[in-house]
């Protein structure tokens, strides 16, 4: 049974930093993608950060871009979130998911694969 767990949100002011880590278990890489999505209030769930070619590729969504850095530990199916320079925009529930390696935007529409439960970040201003 293929596990996701969040962990490292948490509250800080604008221009802080936080790390995220998820811990996968209960699958093989071989298919499978990992990455970071987000869901603020009243808006839709959004691709962040993801892992595809077997590490060889790392995407990021255009607002995360030179702020966010996306890390990976096969040994142990960990996926980390390093997000730096946070500003009130990136408040949101950020899921970790491990999913058939597809574009963020179908994953997310979709939510195609395995998710946490989601960890809260709050940016203020």
């Amino acid at each position: 049974q293929v596990q996701v767990v969040e962990s490292g949100g948490g509250s800080v002011q604008a221009g802080g930093s936080l790390k995220l880590s998820c811990a996968a278990s209960g699958f093989t890489f071989s298919g499978f993608c990992m990455g970071w999505f987000r869901q603020a209030p009243g808006k839709e769930r959004e691709g962040v950060a993801a892992r595809y070619s077997g590490g060889a590729t790392y995407v990021y969504t255009d607002s995360v871009k030179g702020r966010f850095t996306i890390s990976q530990d096969n040994a142990k199916n960990t996926l980390t979130l390093q997000m730096n320079s946070l500003i009130p925009e990136d408040t949101a529930m950020y899921y970790c998911a491990v999913f058939p390696c597809a574009p963020m935007a179908v994953v997310a529409s979709r939510r195609s694969g395995y998710w946490g439960q989601g960890t809260q970040v709050t940016v203020s201003s």
